[in-house]
């Protein structure tokens, strides 16, 4: 189906945009592990990063699918989407569930690119993805919230001027169901670090800029608070469709990047007189790779207009991200293959894209988790964890 004017021109403009910044800004981003400065500030100014504030908070007012394009096109370009997609989908658990002060308090300046609201402090080194066995607490004192605890794999937080953090406000042995009794709060990193915030890097595969977090008696406001006490659980899950949305949107746009780079390889390539791509064992594993991530690409665009039509969506949501985390997996394997020796120099960047892909097998939640979701909560057969 053809895409409507519109989202052509959204097309073109990030392509122009990302177009300023070539494989080679990138390539040495990885080495020095630095942070694309220049590149998310650009982004903000030309409203990419901001489409899904509303217009009345100074931002573009459009839906998922519009941002799933453009994180589909930063992709695609050779860029590392990972260094700002949160950006696009931590402001909702402002957006949805913040009172109007902290609404027209935040969301103006971030969509103005004067605050970066990029981090998200759930996951714990104890607990993993069972959310609701998290450890950091918030205990109420006077007009303060005193936390302690600690988190891990928290990305861009050195790069981020707020985080949305989950804490238990209630013990987990004291509360009807498991899910109650978390709280989300509104952090900001600068005023909370060396004041009860210890951040700490991660040295890790990827140029991801995660971090382990410590907290020890930091205190923040009451008004940090998100939404009401005690039911956090929900701030974060609604962001969590977005995100594995748009994460699907990158990964479909790692996919087009590895068969692009694989095809036009195949057919400049001349070995034994011939293209390689003209020999079946090189063009067909390509062609297939194509129409996998072409076929995730359908399912990134239901979940998305799901979600924008106000729908229940989180099956969709995770089979998007599955599906396409797995093609782009491939493709990107693929790509590898077809260059052989030369894909493991980083001149020709592949590897480091291979690389980045491989993440999202992994994050924000495993494949495995997603099959358990689909076994019990779609096909209604017995919880199997």
């Amino acid at each position: 189906m053809r895409e409507s004017s519109d989202i052509s021109e959204i097309r073109t403009a990030v392509r122009q945009l990302c177009a300023q910044y070539g494989e080679d800004y990138w390539l040495e981003l990885d080495r020095t592990r630095g942070y694309p400065t220049e590149f998310v500030d650009e982004l903000t100014r030309s409203g990419f990063l901001t489409v899904l504030i509303p217009e009345a908070y100074g931002g573009a007012g459009l839906g998922v699918y519009e941002a799933s394009i453009i994180m589909e096109e930063v992709c695609r370009s050779g860029a590392h989407a990972g260094a700002c997609h949160a950006q696009m989908y931590v402001m909702g658990s402002v957006l949805r569930h913040g009172s109007e002060v902290q609404k027209q308090q935040y969301l103006p300046k971030i969509a103005a690119g004067e605050l970066r609201l990029q981090s998200f402090g759930v996951t714990e080194p104890t607990t993993g993805t069972d959310t609701t066995s998290l450890k950091t607490t918030a205990r109420r004192d006077g007009d303060d919230y005193v936390i302690n605890g600690q988190k891990v794999w928290i990305s861009r937080i050195q790069h981020s001027d707020l985080m949305v953090l989950l804490a238990r406000t209630t013990p987990k042995d004291q509360v009807k169901k498991k899910t109650d009794g978390l709280s989300a709060f509104l952090i900001h990193v600068g005023e909370a670090e060396g004041r009860g915030l210890e951040i700490r890097p991660i040295e890790s595969m990827i140029n991801h800029h995660s971090c382990e977090l410590f907290f020890d008696d930091l205190r923040v406001p009451k008004d940090s608070l998100l939404g009401t006490e005690g039911a956090g659980f929900k701030v974060i899950l609604d962001g969590m469709n977005a995100e594995r949305i748009l994460i699907a949107a990158e990964c479909v746009g790692d996919g087009r990047y590895f068969i692009d780079k694989a095809s036009h390889y195949a057919k400049e390539r001349i070995v034994f007189d011939r293209p390689i791509g003209q020999n079946q064992g090189v063009q067909f594993p390509i062609a297939r790779s194509y129409a996998e991530v072409e076929a995730a690409w359908l399912m990134v665009e239901k979940a998305a207009r799901m979600f924008d039509a106000g729908e229940p969506c989180g099956a969709e949501a995770n089979m998007a991200k599955m599906l396409a985390s797995e093609a782009s997996w491939r493709a990107g394997d693929v790509c590898m293959q077809t260059h052989g020796g030369f894909a493991f120099a980083k001149e020709y960047h592949i590897e480091r894209k291979f690389r980045e892909t491989r993440l999202y097998q992994i994050a924000p939640i495993s494949t495995n988790l997603i099959l358990s979701f689909i076994g019990e909560h779609v096909l209604g057969m017995p919880r199997s964890f």
